[in-house]
């Protein structure tokens, strides 16, 4: 079973694991979007932040990570205790999980890559959260399968997207090409016959001029 929950911004999903087990399961199907969250040195609960198609760690409002945090030090048993604990969060991608480690235990692969807040109890947001607490029967592997597929499916409509994108331009761009090219024959050939036509004038007028010169000699 899974607990859900509403935070301050609904849009979101928040959820988190009933125990150690099945953190487990948790850690080998959380999806590429999703943001782990733990209290730093102390015991918790996983708690989990499925960001927006698109969306990146740093695009998180901070009223969201400290929702998050709040939810994580409720859920660590002496974490609660604490008048002020660290909770640390990164991408669940980047938990590392060795077969030395118990259950429930991870590591990271880049350590450069969590982020930490320091945060003191607010009663407030944890009873709002606590207040929309949901149980979910979840099948991870298959929800995960069924995330998967739709990924790639989405990325074979982008691919075609983009291809009938890039085609239309290059059909584009040839179009503007041939026009140009026509545009340029079409005037190199306005001036070769305006040249000609001023040659023809210019020579008729000439013969005109001797022919007159002519006449005028044999009256004299």
């Amino acid at each position: 079973m899974v607990f859900y929950f509403t935070c301050i911004d609904p849009s979101y999903v928040v959820y988190m694991g009933r125990d150690k087990f099945e953190n487990e399961d948790l850690i080998k199907y959380s999806f590429p979007e999703d943001v782990w969250f733990h209290v730093d040195g102390f015991s918790s609960a996983h708690v989990y932040l499925r960001l927006h198609t698109g969306q990146t760690i740093n695009d998180i409002p901070k009223e969201v990570i400290e929702d998050l945090s709040q939810l994580t030090k409720y859920n660590s048993i002496q974490g609660k205790k604490e008048p002020q604990v660290k909770v640390v969060y990164t991408m669940a991608s980047n938990l590392k999980k060795t077969g030395d480690m118990d259950t429930g235990e991870v590591g990271f692969f880049d350590r450069k890559a969590v982020r930490h807040v320091v945060i003191q109890k607010n009663k407030e947001i944890c009873n709002r959260l606590n207040k929309t607490q949901v149980e979910k029967q979840v099948d991870f592997e298959k929800e995960k399968m069924q995330r998967d597929k739709n990924f790639r499916e989405m990325q074979k409509r982008e691919s075609k997207e983009r291809a009938k994108k890039e085609k239309e331009e290059l059909e584009r761009r040839k179009k503007e090409a041939e026009a140009k090219s026509y545009d340029s024959l079409f005037s190199s050939n306005n001036k070769k016959k305006a040249h000609s036509n001023y040659n023809d004038d210019f020579f008729g007028d000439g013969g005109d001029e001797v022919e007159e010169s002519k006449d005028l000699d044999d009256f004299f």
